[in-house]
Order: C-alpha cells, then sequence, then structure tokens
C-alpha cells in the first residue's frame, strides 16, 4: 500500500493542469460512485489528478490508482479498496477502470459494502455504463470530459479567461460577446491552429502531434473497441480500414455495400463497426429527424477536425473542416441532424444553420442562421463561426 502512496503523491505534486475544466464544477462530487468518460486523450488521467491535488493536496485520505499497475492482476478492487478504508482512506480515484476484469461487479460490492468509501473512475467513451452494466445502473452518476473546446484553447494560448456562452446567448448576444472577445485578443489569429490541434491536450508535450495523435487513434481501436466489446484481434485489420475509408470518402452518406466489399464482411458487421467507431468519438453520424441507429446514416463525419488533418491530410476540405468543427462544438449539449436544402444542419430539431466558408455568397433567408468563416463581428442572422467555440 505504501507504494501507492508514494506513487499517489509524485503524480500529485507533479500534475500541471494548464486549464482548469469546467466539468470541475459540473459534477456533484457528493455522490459516492462517479463515472468520468471520455474519448482516448482528452485528459482523464490528468483531470483526476488536479481533483486530488484541489481538494486535498498530499492527504491520505485520497488515493489515485491506475488498473495498468500489474497488481491489480491477482487482485481485486474490493480487498483494495477495503484496506484502503482501514487506513482511513475515504476517496478512491480509480484510472482506466475497464482494464481490470468484473470492474461493473466489484464497484457494486465496492459500493455496498463501504458505504463511506466515495469512488471516482474514469473509462473509455465506448462503456455503456447504465445501459450495458445493469449493477450499476442505478448507483452511477455518469460525465463526459470532452477534448479542449476554442475557447479553452484561446484561455491558454492567450491566458484570458473567457467564460462559456450557451446557444441562447450567442444567438442573441453574438454582437456585444464578439466585441467583449475581440477587446483583448483576435481569436481569428488562433482558430486554424485549434482546428489542426486544439482540440486534444497533449498538443502541449514536446512531440510531433500528428504521430501522437495517429498512435491514439490506433489505442482507440485495439483497446477501446476491441477490448471493451470483445472483438477477436483478427478483425482490426478490417475495423482500421473502415475507418480510413470513411475518412477518405469525406462527409456522405456511406456506400454500406460497397464498404462490406472493401473490408470483406457482411453489411451487418460494416454498421456495427460504424457504431463502434462512433462510440469510441472517432467518427459522427448525422441522421434526418426522426431516424436514428441501425438505419443508414445520411453522412458521416469526423468526430473533430484534428482527427481528419492526422488520418488524411492530403484532402482536407476547408468547408469540410468548418462543418467539423461546428458539428464537434454543438455535440455537447445539442443534438445535429441533416440539414434541409441550403441548409449544413438542423439544430435541436429546430434552428437550421449554414456553415459558410470566407467568400461564399449567402442568400439571406431570415429563417436560417448563418455561422460564417473569417468574420471577427457578426450581424443579426449572420454570426461567426469561431464564437461558437465558446459553447463550452
Amino acid at each position: 500500500m505504501e507504494a501507492f502512496y508514494r506513487t499517489h503523491a509524485y503524480l500529485v505534486e507533479h500534475t500541471n493542469a494548464p486549464v482548469r475544466r469546467d466539468l470541475m464544477d459540473e459534477i456533484d462530487w457528493n455522490d459516492r460512485l462517479i463515472g468520468i468518460k471520455g474519448t482516448r486523450g482528452v485528459g482523464k488521467t490528468t483531470f483526476l489528478l488536479q481533483y486530488a491535488k484541489e481538494k486535498f493536496g498530499t492527504d491520505r485520505s485520497c488515493l489515485f490508482i491506475n488498473m495498468n499497475n500489474f497488481y491489480f492482476s491477482a487482485n481485486s478492487i474490493v480487498e483494495f479498496a477495503g484496506e484502503f478504508q482501514k487506513r482511513g482512506g475515504k476517496v478512491l480515484l480509480i484510472d482506466q477502470v475497464f482494464k481490470h476484469p468484473d470492474w461493473s461487479m466489484e464497484l457494486r460490492r465496492c459500493y455496498d459494502k463501504y458505504p463511506n468509501l466515495k469512488i471516482v473512475f474514469t473509462g473509455s467513451s465506448v462503456m455503456r455504463l447504465k445501459e450495458e452494466n445493469i449493477e450499476l445502473r442505478d448507483i452511477v452518476k455518469s460525465y463526459n470530459l470532452r477534448g479542449f473546446s476554442f475557447r479553452e484553447f484561446l484561455n491558454l494560448q492567450t491566458g484570458m479567461r473567457f467564460r462559456a456562452y450557451t446557444l441562447d446567448e450567442i444567438l442573441n448576444n453574438h454582437e456585444q460577446i464578439a466585441r467583449g472577445v475581440l477587446s483583448k485578443v483576435r481569436p481569428l489569429n488562433y482558430f486554424q491552429d485549434y482546428l489542426h490541434h486544439g482540440f486534444y491536450p497533449f498538443f502541449l508535450e514536446k512531440r510531433n502531434f500528428s504521430e501522437n495523435l495517429l498512435k491514439t487513434m490506433n489505442m482507440m481501436v485495439e483497446v477501446d473497441i476491441l477490448l471493451l466489446k470483445q472483438i477477436e484481434l483478427k478483425y482490426l485489420s478490417k475495423i482500421k480500414k473502415l475507418l480510413y475509408l470513411l475518412a477518405v470518402d469525406g462527409p456522405k452518406a456511406p456506400n454500406v455495400s460497397q464498404l462490406a466489399t472493401d473490408i470483406q464482411t457482411s453489411r451487418a458487421t460494416v454498421m456495427n463497426y460504424i457504431k463502434y467507431l462512433a462510440d469510441a468519438r472517432l467518427i459522427n453520424m448525422i441522421y434526418p429527424v426522426g431516424e436514428e441507429f441501425p438505419k443508414k446514416p445520411a453522412k458521416i463525419m469526423m468526430h473533430n477536425t484534428n482527427l481528419m488533418y492526422s488520418i488524411y491530410p492530403v484532402s482536407v476540405e476547408e468547408q469540410d473542416v468548418l462543418d467539423t468543427f461546428f458539428l464537434n462544438t454543438m455535440y455537447k449539449d445539442h443534438k445535429l441532424y441533416k440539414g434541409e436544402k441550403n441548409t449544413s444542419f438542423l439544430v435541436n430539431e429546430n434552428i437550421p444553420f449554414k456553415i459558410c466558408c470566407e467568400g461564399q455568397k449567402i442568400k439571406n433567408n431570415p429563417d436560417t442562421i448563418y455561422a460564417l468563416h473569417k468574420m471577427e463581428i457578426g450581424r443579426g442572422n449572420q454570426i461567426p463561426l469561431w464564437i461558437f467555440g465558446f459553447l463550452y
């Protein structure tokens, strides 16, 4: 146990999160079992350590452990939690909980056996905590940690502390919001950098970002999808090829029959793989209003713009990048559907949006909201695209 305390102390001492994530204040930390999901690379480990540092410092009542530790290949979480509580432990932080077999049953037993112990764990975005883990359904509170928003990226790069805005605030007050931001920084000076490498916090590391992201994407497929969905290793190459083909095709309806031929599997399996890629936050599926999986999506897009530049950099179309940025930033709190004629998306089933490149001529329809690239301050229903990066 002393070895775990020493590791915890070292990690907390050396944690330096450059941006305090808003999720820290959105979580009800009084709950006894809290799950924090998120795609690989968005900073879940750092988030746990930041919580430990902020709330407990070096107090031994809080302990961070990682299921990668070989100790847990021969010891249960329940036994460890019991020993920790005996030593005065109150908050156990478990990173990558899904690496432990029967993790959901073990967490349930801890919850029932140690009523004075709080457990906060991280897991993959592929995990369906309430749908697939019946034993946790009524006791776990689940949250999602996302990659950096453009606002968070801008704050990090400029030292500012701009706040987030709701969609209603942006639609009604975007001119005032834009003037406030522009009085301090020129957001368009940072926007292309964000599109290229700003979503994943590891761009701060002194390593090649694209190589690091490709490695992360491979881990999403190899670990998050194969391990959690219990898919045999021999099918790994098919899933990777499918992801590449979807990326190369760009945002459009998938030709499922052709994809099935290309990766030598059935149409049903292709659709299942597409769903797994969406769960892993590698792609997004766009449907018309009223339709959903398992129907074929109207359009498949990459989950965020950073992925586009890494997986297929030779053919990144500006319009596709801007559409993907808008989709990703809206994705946290809003539903997006296939747009009608002359629109890009329908947001929350009732707000038509058109995403416009620089210099694109628009026939102004008063019922449509236009999100314009390279615009600093908008007017009326024409709003700068960058400002939607302040939604979280």
